[in-house]
């Protein structure tokens, strides 16, 4: 059975985006950060997105900005596949992506029962809620920059239903932020 890990950034006051949807605030240009998503952007399993992250990432990542700034990730980005649930979308343009409009729940099971890599949600809150509230996320690292924001949008906005986790690791970096890792307790 594959795996499926949400790695979400927020900020101290728990926002994923800031109260205008950006999150431009979470990309801090650091070594020792910059080497953690390159290791992290290295991986082979797909990446799973909301319409509004896809279009976000691939707005950058296969762009030569993003080759020059970050050569790794962007590498890794491009090259992983990708799956962009959407009722809207009708094709998606960045390589090796598959736009998925049915039930995001059902999608999700079929995908984990499949062999294969694991996967991972990158940003994309409102699938990572319907998928935590559904128990399909196998582990959550969740990265606290050292920022208050004020305003902003939850990760878990929608969740109805109390979602216990367990802490199972931490990592904090130069730049402020920490990485937090949680599985589910049930």
């Amino acid at each position: 059975m594959r795996r499926l890990i949400a790695f979400e950034q927020v900020s101290l006051d728990g926002f994923f985006v800031d109260a205008k949807g950006d999150m431009s605030w979470a990309h801090k240009q650091d070594p020792e950060w910059n080497a953690f998503a390159a290791s992290n952007a290295s991986g082979d399993g797909a990446l799973l997105f909301g319409r509004l992250t896809y279009e976000m990432m691939a707005s950058f990542w296969p762009t030569p900005a993003a080759m020059e700034r970050m050569p790794a990730v962007a590498e890794g980005m491009n090259n992983l596949p990708k799956v962009v649930f959407s009722r809207t979308l009708e094709k998606a343009s960045w390589k090796n992506t598959k736009v998925v409009k049915g039930d995001i729940v059902a999608e999700v099971r079929k995908m984990k029962k499949e062999s294969g890599p694991g996967m991972a949600i990158l940003g994309s809150g409102s699938i990572v809620s319907q998928l935590a509230q559904a128990g399909l996320i196998d582990e959550f690292q969740i990265v606290v920059n050292p920022i208050v924001l004020g305003k902003g949008r939850t990760l878990f906005e929608g969740v109805k239903e109390k979602l216990a986790l367990k802490l199972i690791k931490t990592r904090a970096f130069g730049n402020g932020n920490v990485v937090l890792y949680y599985e589910p307790t049930a």
